[in-house]
């Protein structure tokens, strides 16, 4: 066990020092996935799921680093009209940044926008399509609108990218019930 926490451990340290474009066409989140597909603890899942959070944050400009920076410390205090005209400039600045899409859907969620939420988690998911994240998020805003057999879907897609989702597991046996009672 501690050997494979071990590899894990070297696995992620030299992706992290490996020159690559930041955010989600990074060409170490390739073998990021991999990794998490195969980890065989939920440390090392822990471990993967944290490292690809971070490429993904890394947007490759300073401005927007900043400007995401300031949004999730705004989030975090609930100041979310400030968070919003954050959110709202760092799409403009940089659009094909799926995680400024992602971070303004958790937003919008928060805030009750559900149809925006789904907008941008749809944003996403266009331009990264293993955001577990996003996809996670999909589940609860279907869940969210009683679309349980869309909210099964999103979940289940998110299990696929990432099989160590504890929450989406137990959200798919809860739907799961709820969706063949629905077709019976």
């Amino acid at each position: 066990m501690l050997r494979v926490v071990f590899a894990c451990f070297l696995a992620v340290t030299t992706l992290m020092s490996a020159p690559g474009r930041a955010d989600q066409n990074d060409p170490r989140l390739d073998e990021l996935f991999g990794q998490l597909q195969i980890a065989e603890s939920p440390h090392a899942a822990r471990m993967l799921e944290s490292v690809i959070w971070q490429v993904w944050l890394e947007s490759g400009s300073d401005t927007v680093d900043l400007l995401m920076g300031q949004a999730m410390a705004a989030m975090s205090e609930e100041r979310h009209g400030q968070a919003l005209e954050l959110l709202d400039s760092v799409v403009v600045l940089k659009p094909d940044y799926a995680e400024g899409w992602n971070k303004r859907a958790t937003l919008y969620y928060v805030i009750g926008r559900l149809d925006d939420s789904l907008a941008d988690v749809e944003r996403t998911l266009a331009l990264e399509p293993r955001h577990f994240g996003a996809l996670a998020g999909m589940g609860l805003i279907y869940g969210q609108l009683d679309d349980d057999a869309r909210a099964l879907e999103a979940y289940e897609r998110a299990l696929q990218v990432n099989p160590h989702l504890m929450h989406a597991k137990q959200k798919i046996r809860e739907l799961q019930k709820a969706v063949r009672g629905q077709k019976t």
